[in-house]
């Protein structure tokens, strides 16, 4: 019985769902009846370990029961409400956000997700300072809508270039610098003076706002080198730049900071966020704002809204997110995990397996780069990333894979013995991979 209702639901995936970024007719995609803490499971009760938290959004695990809860109260007392209304769920939600936030941001505009945050930030950049153009590095991601995917520097821009004023640069990635440099103060010194010449060649007085990914995700965990994000910083306000940080990936944990430039002593004047600010329980995102942003609005309408806005399932489901983390130590066991056992677990991996060009990451968001040549980096072929990635699932553990690398992000309340579990499929993955080169 249970095993027809895995079949039934294939077949209607097949019959009856478009997935997103695929070539639809050779899908056969995993069938996730449920799932607890870092493990889901189909109908018959297979279960997987969740290397992927999905989308790398579920910081606090599958299920947490006081999220539950909390979207189940507020659905029995209002299950939804427009955003021109005050609502007390959406107050909280604001009010804890901006006590994470740095000094000077305190308001917060709600959104569905992080692309539309994203393009909501790029708007308010483009009005508070009468300018047009918006900087992005080539390695980024920033979502499916009109400016978000036009900011987005890998290949799907591409289709989707009908945005205007948007001019991509390189930002440090030391592994495959684009700067010939030799260590990671080199590498940012010559990526911020690259930034520089971008600035001046495209004129100052034309730029709105530089977007980072604080720490680019699917373009390859880039946790950036010392003082970079801070050189970043310096060179907006030499020029009037508003500079924005997208944390739609790399925020509420993820790091192992409650904000990735936490980390990085860097104050953005506006902040993206989503996913694991309620770990995708009910789609939300949205952009702290810097007090003389949000200023800029008070007697000046703001030109942009949703139906969803501050949705009150959504915002129930943030509040009880945030004072689980607090409350239960998660942000400090994704940094104590991420230190203790995925980093020197990742490592030992890279000491005995020649496939493994680079180990990088902090917190529960880490990356294997997998080459075919350590002497040269070639990447490993898509043929054999696709093997692996069978072969993880196979063994019960679902990764994340982008281009020639697998990215290790479990949620932020993964144990030891999880990881210890995740390492020994990675290992025995890696050594196929060793034999076939």
């Amino acid at each position: 019985m249970d095993q027809d209702r895995d079949t039934l639901a294939a077949q209607l995936d097949r019959e009856h769902v478009f997935h997103s970024w695929s070539a639809q007719a050779a899908l056969a995609p995993l069938v996730v009846a449920g799932g607890l803490g870092s493990r889901v499971w189909d109908h018959s009760g297979r279960t997987y370990l969740d290397f992927s938290s999905q989308l790398v959004n579920v910081n606090i695990g599958h299920q947490h029961p006081s999220v539950v809860a909390a979207i189940q109260e507020q659905s029995a007392i209002l299950a939804t409400i427009g955003p021109a209304t005050a609502n007390l769920t959406r107050g909280e939600a604001a009010k804890r956000i901006a006590a994470r936030a740095p000094a000077g941001l305190n308001k917060v505009f709600f959104t569905n997700g992080g692309a539309d945050a994203n393009e909501n930030a790029i708007r308010m950049a483009r009005l508070h300072t009468g300018r047009d153009k918006v900087l992005s590095t080539y390695r980024s991601y920033h979502g499916n809508t009109g400016a978000a995917i036009v900011s987005t520097g890998d290949w799907r821009r591409m289709p989707n270039e009908y945005a205007r004023g948007h001019v991509h640069f390189f930002g440090p990635y030391l592994y495959r610098s684009e700067f010939w440099a030799s260590s990671p103060e080199q590498e940012g010194e010559r990526a911020l003076q690259h930034l520089r010449r971008i600035i001046e060649s495209e004129g100052p007085s034309t730029i709105a706002a530089i977007l980072l990914e604080t720490v680019p995700g699917t373009a390859g965990i880039l946790v950036p080198p010392p003082g970079y994000l801070a050189g970043v910083r310096a060179l907006a306000d030499e020029h009037g730049i508003v500079l924005i940080l997208d944390e739609v990936m790399a925020g509420f944990g993820r790091t192992g900071e409650w904000f990735a430039f936490d980390a990085h002593d860097v104050t953005p004047d506006l902040i993206v966020f989503a996913k694991g600010v309620n770990s995708g329980y009910v789609p939300v995102g949205g952009v702290v704002i810097s007090d003389a942003i949000a200023t800029t609005f008070d007697d000046r309408v703001f030109p942009g809204g949703l139906t969803y806005s501050g949705h009150p399932l959504a915002a129930a489901s943030i509040v009880a997110s945030i004072d689980a983390m607090a409350g239960e130590g998660i942000i400090d066991n994704a940094k104590k995990i991420g230190a203790e056992v995925i980093g020197p677990g990742l490592s030992e991996l890279a000491e005995k397996h020649p496939v493994i060009g680079e180990v990088r990451g902090t917190g529960v968001f880490w990356a294997l780069e997998l080459v075919a040549d350590r002497a040269t980096r070639a990447h490993l072929p898509a043929a054999l990333m696709g093997r692996a990635k069978a072969e993880m699932l196979g063994r019960g553990l679902i990764p994340f894979i982008s281009d020639n690398r697998i990215h290790v992000v479990p949620p932020c309340v993964v144990t030891a013995d999880e990881v210890a579990e995740a390492l020994a499929t990675y290992e025995a993955v890696l050594t196929l991979l060793d034999e076939e080169l």
